[in-house]
């Protein structure tokens, strides 16, 4: 785990949060938050991809987004707010996180401005993210959103099944089938 948060993190920082976090296996499958709970803290992810995702009483889906390696997982509007979480953080592979418990996180947070920094660039990045993802729902067609999914997530296809990236992409199963047929005539 150290020598992968050094990767975006100066030494010492790495340190603080791993004497604050624990290190956590989850299985392909697992939830690290399920819908209706309350998160009590955020991960990062050293290995894995996780997504979020919306289920419906009847079963239905929605993934929200997907958080690959390097990358911090949270419901984080539900977790600062101590109020339920309205979708899961569900592994799509086995998974090696860093689980940071939020009353820590304050701490840390609340003496050292270097983590106040932090926080503005991962939510920045948050955000931009999300802003695209609604961009490019609103605007782009089916294709084009593909296309644009797998340059962002190099090889991903490979990782997950074609159900969950339609889900994504907001478009039926049988569409995205269409499609890579189409692409690859």
């Amino acid at each position: 785990m150290k020598e992968v948060l050094q990767h975006i993190l100066p030494k010492d920082k790495v340190e603080q949060l791993l004497a604050i976090g624990q290190v956590k296996t989850l299985q392909k499958g697992d939830y690290f938050v399920r819908a209706g709970e309350i998160p009590k803290g955020f991960g990062f992810v050293k290995s894995g991809l996780f997504r979020y995702v919306y289920i419906t009483p009847k079963g239905n889906e929605f993934t929200k987004g997907i958080i690959m390696e390097h990358d911090f997982i949270s419901s984080y509007s539900a977790m600062t707010s101590n109020a339920p979480s309205h979708f899961f953080i569900e592994a799509m592979e086995d998974a090696e996180i860093l689980v940071i418990p939020y009353p820590k996180w304050l701490l840390l947070f609340e003496t050292d401005v270097f983590w106040v920094k932090f926080l503005l660039k991962s939510i920045e990045k948050g955000f931009s993210k999300k802003e695209k993802r609604e961009r490019d729902l609103l605007l782009l067609n089916a294709e084009t959103r593909y296309l644009d999914f797998l340059e962002e997530y190099p090889n991903i296809d490979k990782r997950i099944n074609q159900t969950i990236i339609a889900s994504y992409l907001g478009i039926q199963p049988e569409s995205l089938s269409r499609i890579r047929k189409n692409m690859h005539t």
